[in-house]
């Protein structure tokens, strides 16, 4: 009877791990190739099964980014650094709320009008998936930020540029996609999607990754030019 006794309590045991292991792989995790762009929001539960961590910037700003992203951003500047090329982040994850919050000021700052052409509208922004990253320079100790400042330093990017698909990343808005991106060149900002060998695909076929994902806007969202 005692014999019996232990065996249905070890049963049981096994049966509550056995549910706790399951219950704990429900969880899709983070899908590293969400789009999230001018036509395609962010997935409504994105932020409650996000896992970000937040570091402190050359400039005294925290910046929040995706675990993994965060981990291979650390490879590649370690990478660069073999280089003499120094990098930081800008800026990362930017919450749906404190999206909300430039639309609003902007918008009783500027007006509607002007706000829907320049600023991403709350929730259709890249940066809320923490997977997006804007670099800086830093040459001769000197931070570099600004960004009229950064594109004088072509060849600096070409160098990052070379380095990206190898940790993961790769550059969000090429030069010329612009009327597939929603957005203009930007050598700061880089993506990252999970594994190298993604990366090193989109990258050597010289596509965004709406091509990749076959996913092409429906309708116009090349951004406006500078008047």
């Amino acid at each position: 009877m005692k014999h019996s006794k232990k065996i249905t309590a070890l049963a049981l045991a096994a049966f509550f791990v056995l549910f706790l292991f399951a219950c704990g792989n429900q969880k899709t995790g983070v899908d590293y190739l969400v789009l999230v762009n001018k036509e395609n929001k962010l997935p409504d539960d994105w932020e409650t099964n996000l896992e970000t961590v937040t570091v402190k910037n050359s400039l005294g700003d925290d910046v929040e980014v995706e675990k993994a992203a965060y981990d291979a951003y650390l490879g590649l500047k370690e990478a660069l650094l073999k280089e003499d090329v120094h990098v930081d982040l800008d800026s990362a994850r930017r919450s749906v709320a404190e999206q909300q919050r430039i639309w609003d000021d902007f918008t009783k700052e500027y007006g509607e009008d002007y706000t829907k052409r320049y600023v991403a509208v709350p929730g259709y922004s890249e940066h809320h998936t923490g997977l997006a990253l804007d670099l800086y320079l830093n040459i001769d100790g000197e931070d570099v930020y600004l960004n009229e400042d950064m594109v004088e330093y072509p060849e600096i990017w070409e160098k990052i540029h070379e380095k990206l698909a190898e940790y993961g990343f790769i550059l969000r808005y090429l030069e010329g996609k612009e009327s597939i991106t929603g957005y203009g060149y930007e050598p700061w900002h880089i993506r990252y999607v999970g594994s190298a060998e993604i990366a090193k695909e989109i990258t050597d076929k010289g596509i965004t990754l709406e091509e990749h994902l076959g996913r092409l806007p429906v309708g116009d969202v090349t951004p406006p030019k500078d008047e």
